[in-house]
C-alpha cells in the first residue's frame, strides 16, 4: 500500500496488513520499519519525497539508501 501526504511532502509504503512495528532512519530522510520480533521489513518512510526531484533533470536517476527483494503475498 502507497500513501503520499502533500502536505507533509511524505511517501509511506507498508508491505502487508498494517500493525505494529520499530522504525530506523537509514539514509537522509529515509527510515525502515521493521516488526519488533521477527526484523521482518514491513514497510518505508521517505520525507522530502517530491523535493529530491526538484532540480532532477528527466534522464538522471536517484539513489535511495534501500534495497529490496520482492515476492509475492499470499
Amino acid at each position: 500500500m502507497f500513501w503520499f501526504d502533500k502536505e507533509g511532502d511524505v511517501l509511506d509504503i507498508s508491505i502487508g496488513k498494517p500493525q505494529k512495528a520499530v522504525s530506523k532512519e537509514v539514509g537522509e530522510d529515509v527510515i525502515v520499519r521493521m516488526n519488533p520480533k521477527s526484523k521482518e521489513i514491513v514497510g518505508f518512510t521517505i520525507l522530502n519525497f517530491t523535493k529530491r526531484f526538484e532540480n532532477l533533470k528527466k534522464t538522471e536517476k536517484i539513489d535511495l539508501p534501500l534495497k529490496a527483494k520482492i515476492t509475492s503475498i499470499n
